[in-house]
């Protein structure tokens, strides 16, 4: 199969999905709307779900498991987040097949088999879970419960794309359950924080933290933190969120604790959640024309070597050098492979490691072995190095931590030139059309505007930063005052 793949300029969009396949993350599926995420994109996830579980850990949270399966009639007692959910739910009537002998014993719906009371797939897991917590919770020391779990979820795309978009997708969720209203809130912001610190320390990926706008808000949310991402065709990407959710779905389940004056009162809630479409934006953040680029802090392989041989007589010399250096680097926790299969030709070997994004390849032949050194390429620049055998697992240490911070710097620049401040909808649609990322602009903050921008500029308010500066001006739209800058884009 051929290596080349669409260039970002000639079709961003088919540029993606030919990486996707071409670098072994993941395939089309029987299930419409569905993937396969292959041995090579699954090693990706499982290095986010490793850390990002330390990472919840260390925060206090435990995993647990709540069932794929949601009475319906407890998916409809918060009523904002069933309507919320509602057109992308898929329903479990029956629970039985039957042969039917009319049409050559093919396999039918038995109608007997109807269930008593149908079942919702998990779209998000709030209502099965604090339907749970109401027989955890009596008294405010049973509080806080911090809960995570990693799950699928279902939900019924009509336009979907590998990993960025799919009707079932893997994801965590946090829900936790808090004595106080300004506990719940910091627990919000805490994991605000940390999805801001995973994304940008180990996937290298810039992002704006903010909070959403009640038009964009999480269904049943009182307030929706979030992280946003800009991807190098200029488009917005939700890369995680983080909701208070008051005291909504504690009503909802009448889940109530005794305070320490046993006074009765309603449980204070949060819910967060990050995706498999991580990958998706790790892809389009840094990658090439060439194939994947990886930030080695969550590459599935960190280095690979690739032996340059004639006869047993050098490869046997060559064995020997590099199994001393792959007891010293994997002892420094590097992971590496030693690519000494004589199915394909180094300069194969070459052009596979450079698509799937290997940070950093090392060649070494027999010449080199006469010289003591070794050939290091480094996936993000390209760039190649002559270093000595001598020291070099401390060096190859030392140039994974450089990668990592080069490709953060450079996503950084480019997300931080493509900023840009709108004062007009002339200027604001000009600009949007020149895929020119994020858009500063004013907004009279009422809903109905939001709703006309998008529907006239296919541009969301992506959030209202964190770190906003107040500033006076007027609306894009209807020049109404405004008291700050908002950041719109096109997303995915």
């Amino acid at each position: 199969m051929s290596k080349e793949i669409t260039s970002r300029e000639q079709d961003y969009s088919q540029w993606y999905n030919d990486l996707i396949i071409k670098a072994g993350l993941a395939d089309y599926s029987a299930v419409r709307g569905c993937m396969v995420i292959k041995p090579y994109g699954f090693a990706l996830w499982e290095n986010i779900q490793s850390q990002l579980d330390k990472m919840f850990k260390e925060t206090g949270h435990q995993n647990a498991y709540f069932p794929l399966f949601v009475p319906k009639s407890l998916f409809e007692a918060e009523e904002k987040n069933a309507e919320g959910f509602a057109k992308e739910c898929a329903i479990v009537t029956h629970y039985r097949l039957k042969s039917d002998p009319e049409n050559k014993g093919k396999l039918i719906v038995d109608p007997e088999a109807k269930l008593e009371e149908e079942l919702v797939v998990r779209p998000t897991s709030e209502a099965i879970i604090w339907s749970t917590y109401k027989g955890w919770i009596q008294s405010y020391r049973d509080l806080p419960i911090l809960i995570n779990q990693w799950a699928n979820v279902v939900r019924w795309e009509m336009r979907t794309r590998l990993f960025l978009r799919t009707t079932e997708f893997l994801w965590q969720e946090g829900h936790t359950a808090h004595a106080t209203k300004k506990e719940a809130e910091e627990e919000t912001v805490q994991m605000l924080n940390v999805y801001a610190e995973f994304a940008e320390t180990y996937m290298a990926m810039p992002v704006v933290k903010g909070v959403k706008t009640e038009n964009e808000r999480f269904a049943g949310a009182v307030d929706t933190y979030c992280i946003e991402a800009l991807m190098q065709d200029g488009k917005a990407l939700q890369a995680g969120t983080s909701h208070f959710l008051g005291q909504n779905f504690a009503k909802a389940f009448d889940v109530k604790f005794a305070d320490k004056e046993n006074k009765l009162d309603y449980v204070w809630a949060t819910s967060w959640g990050v995706s498999t479409r991580l990958i998706g934006g790790l892809v389009m953040a840094h990658s090439d024309d060439d194939g994947l680029i990886l930030p080695p802090k969550l590459a599935p392989l960190q280095v690979v070597i690739v032996p340059i041989y004639k006869g047993d007589d050098q490869k046997q010399l060559i064995d020997e050098k590099v199994n001393a250096l792959l007891k010293e680097l994997k002892a420094a926790g590097v992971r590496v492979k030693y690519d000494d299969s004589d199915n394909n030709r180094p300069g194969w070997k070459f052009a596979e490691y450079e698509m799937k994004g290997v940070p950093v390849r090392i060649a070494i032949g027999a010449r080199d072995l006469a010289n003591n050194v070794v050939e290091v390429a480094r996936r993000d620049t390209k760039e190649k190095m002559s270093y000595s055998i001598d020291g070099l697992s401390q060096n190859v240490i030392q140039l994974l931590e450089d990668i990592q911070i080069t490709i953060f710097n450079k996503a950084k620049n480019f997300r931080d030139e493509h900023i840009t401040k709108a004062d007009t909808w002339e200027e604001f649609v000009k600009l949007l059309d020149e895929k020119t990322g994020f858009i500063a602009a004013h907004w009279d903050g009422t809903g109905e505007t939001e709703d006309k921008i998008k529907e006239l500029a296919k541009a969301t308010i992506r959030c209202i930063p964190l770190d906003n500066q107040q500033e006076e001006g007027k609306c894009i739209l209807t020049g109404k005052p405004s008291s700050q800058r908002v950041l719109f884009a096109r997303a995915y």
